[in-house]
């Protein structure tokens, strides 16, 4: 099974912040880095140093989607407050199911929220690929 991952962060949250927060997921449903086809987020954090370390250190494709479009994919957990600062209720589920070609149903982590030793916050979904 091949999964892709969808996440979300605070500025400048740290690389191993993400890899706890993405280690925590993938034990969700049992499965590890080996099935994970790529990464997805907001465009807004298209310029994060960690997640595209994270890409980059496991060759993993990173897809960026701007709010717009992450806010047409139906959610199980909207959030006001990343729509008042990211303009779509959701980015780490939303981006997952959009890079998943995917739907609710095939979200296999809903949303695994990590706040790391770097008092930084990291939100991480995963879905099934279609």
């Amino acid at each position: 099974m091949k999964v892709m991952v969808g996440i979300g962060c605070d500025r400048n949250t740290g690389l191993q912040t993400l890899l706890e927060a993405l280690t925590l997921a993938l034990q969700q449903v049992g499965i590890d880095e080996t099935s994970v086809a790529g990464l997805a987020s907001i465009d807004k954090k298209s310029d994060e140093a960690a997640l595209l370390q994270l890409a980059e250190n496991h060759g993993w494709p990173l897809h960026f989607y701007p709010a717009e479009e992450l806010a047409l994919i139906p959610v199980p957990n909207p959030s006001e407050v990343v729509r008042k600062y990211m303009g779509t209720p959701a980015v780490a589920e939303a981006a997952a199911l959009k890079a998943a070609n995917a739907d609710t149903r095939d979200l296999l982590v809903e949303k695994v929220k990590y706040l790391g030793a770097d008092g930084k916050n990291a939100t991480v979904s995963i879905a099934r690929m279609r």
